[in-house]
């Protein structure tokens, strides 16, 4: 279900059966010539629109303005760089948002420079901060300072182990962790990515505009297959069944 299209009786009936929504996430980064800007918003939204075929989801409208650096190359080759600074306030706006309506069960997803996820990178650290940061001001807006010392809330570890953690309630997550990234190709417009949008989104894929002087980056694109990206996107699919329970 895509939230923008949902109405207010199909809303109320995803916030009862705990449905997970989700926030693609991800960048406008130049990508070499045969790759387009948005594919690391693309790779998110196409893996759930394959997702969506099999569970029920709320699928928020993707935010691909992330904190792309120009790190790979200047704003000559079409990135698009937003700072984490300007970011942090709007995911804490938006989350706090979501859980104000009811739902308790958000993750976004991200698939840009998450090789170091448990360290964090711009874009996610600023996401991953403001999830806190909302549920802490959702938690003291209903149950006052000093909920967490008082006597009701004893039971709070405790209530862990049966899934009353409200920090759940918004997650952060790569697309491809540790363990997928040591099972596929993790790259910048090389094999993987490549073949991830072979598979996924193969019209914006131009591999005639691979030239021999490509950045060292690009190497081994010209390799890729719609094949081998199915493979990744299988793997991810496996992975996120797991996490969007």
């Amino acid at each position: 279900m895509r939230y923008e299209l949902m109405r207010p009786a199909q809303i109320r009936a995803a916030i009862a059966a705990g449905t997970p929504v989700v926030l693609p996430l991800g960048v406008l980064e130049y990508h070499g010539e045969h790759l387009p800007s948005g594919m690391d918003t693309l790779a998110v939204t196409r893996v759930l629109d394959r997702l969506e075929q099999e569970r029920d989801l709320v699928i928020l409208p993707a935010f691909p303005y992330g904190a792309a650096s120009h790190a790979v190359r200047g704003p000559e080759g079409g990135t698009v760089q937003v700072g984490a600074e300007a970011l942090e306030p709007f995911a804490q706006a938006l989350f706090l948002g979501l859980l104000r309506v009811g739902f308790r069960n958000i993750h976004a997803v991200i698939h840009h420079q998450t090789e170091n996820f448990v360290q964090g990178m711009p874009t996610d650290l600023a996401f991953r901060l403001a999830a806190r940061q909302a549920v802490f001001q959702l938690l003291e807006a209903e149950r006052g300072e000093g909920w967490w010392g008082g006597e009701g809330n004893a039971g709070y570890y405790a209530g862990h182990g049966a899934g009353a953690n409200p920090f759940n309630w918004v997650q952060v997550h790569p697309l491809m962790d540790a363990r997928l990234i040591e099972a596929f190709h993790f790259d910048h417009a090389g094999l993987g990515e490549t073949a991830l949008m072979l598979a996924l989104a193969p019209e914006t894929v131009d591999m005639s505009a691979l030239v021999p002087d490509d950045p060292w980056y690009v190497a081994g694109a010209e390799a890729a297959t719609a094949e081998e990206g199915e493979r990744g996107v299988a793997l991810i699919l496996e992975r996120l069944r797991g996490l969007l329970a």
